[in-house]
């Protein structure tokens, strides 16, 4: 009788802490790593911090630790550290890993993407379609769209036009771009933004593009004279979404990866409409530090335009597989 009466307990406290037991089995911590400076306003970084708020408040046993500034893992390497395990979720320039996927390249092509309202229609196009088909089929999954406009900006003077960029240093986000500059007679210097503002400052870049959130979150005021704004004429957009690797995806419940869509639709949503106001923030705060605010005519931006169809554009649909078709199926939004 002893036995029996000791064996049941045994099986009551057994039956207490398994449930116990399965549940912290579940739980799990994500690592999102990114390049963007973080708790400084940058937008991309609230959006991933915003997830990740969010996700914990649904308690569903899954944690996501935010690692900002390349502190984990440096800019361009995210993508392949997701591809290894090193890192689980990133905000990431997906232009970045074209070296990989060179049809990435067309989510930074200049003049493809017009306008934030045009991004939004961009997103939901065949085009689009396509480039989130081959990011699957890479291991990683997205999890919020993102799309930034950028600028042009000089250390000793304004870039309006394809002879200013001629025979200056520039520092340019992606191969796309830097095929235009170099047809416009610069010479490349390849670095993440977030050493732009040291190139800048040691001479080894006269000019960048970046997105306009960059130019404000990096200080590049400091460094410049002039900045181009998007205006009317925008030439840089550049996708930059939330992604996870699919091996992280796959661990989580059918309850956490509910939590994390949900979470990161509305951080897609948040996103949207801050991006727009990136530009205005860029323009309010370049001049506010005394650096020159111009834009670019139509014509002038006709100019840039000739120019990367000669380079960018011809190069991509000759080199990049599918490419003209990529090309010709973004051309075809409106």
């Amino acid at each position: 009788m002893k036995r029996v009466r000791a064996t049941k307990v045994i099986a009551t406290l057994l039956a207490a802490v398994f449930p116990l037991a399965g549940a912290l089995a579940d739980d799990v911590t994500l690592k999102a790593s990114h390049q963007f400076p973080g708790g400084k306003g940058d937008v991309r970084d609230e959006m991933v911090q915003m997830i990740a708020r969010d996700v914990a408040a649904a308690k569903v046993g899954l944690e996501i630790k935010v690692f900002p500034g390349s502190s984990l893992v440096k800019a361009q390497e995210q993508w392949k550290a997701m591809q290894s395990g090193q890192i689980d979720m990133t905000s990431f320039p997906l232009d970045y890993a074209s070296g990989f996927h060179p049809q990435f390249g067309a989510t930074l092509m200049p003049g493809l993407v017009k306008s934030h309202a045009h991004a939004e229609r961009i997103n939901k196009s065949p085009f689009m379609n396509d480039i989130r088909a081959i990011i699957e089929k890479a291991g990683v999954k997205v999890l919020a769209d993102a799309w930034l406009a950028g600028a042009f900006g000089g250390k000793d003077k304004c870039i309006r036009t394809p002879a200013d960029a001629a025979g200056l240093k520039v520092r340019s986000a992606g191969a796309t771009f830097a095929q235009m500059w170099a047809g416009a007679g610069a010479s490349i210097v390849s670095i993440p933004s977030n050493e732009v503002y040291n190139a800048l400052q040691q001479g080894v870049a006269q000019g960048t593009d970046t997105s306009t959130g960059s130019f404000v979150s990096f200080r590049l005021y400091e460094q410049l004279k002039c900045v181009t704004a998007p205006g009317d004429n925008a030439l840089w957009f550049m996708y930059e979404p939330v992604l996870i690797s699919k091996r992280s995806w796959d661990k989580l419940n059918d309850a956490q990866k509910a939590a994390l869509t949900a979470a990161s639709q509305k951080a897609e949503a948040f996103f949207s409409a801050e991006s727009q106001k990136l530009d205005d923030k860029m323009v309010d705060t370049f001049k506010k530090n005394n650096t020159e605010v111009v834009t670019m005519t139509d014509a002038e931006a006709d100019a840039w335009r000739a120019v990367a169809q000669k380079t960018s554009y011809k190069v991509f649909a000759e080199k990049v597989p599918g490419g003209k078709e990529l090309i010709d199926k973004a051309l075809s939004v409106k």
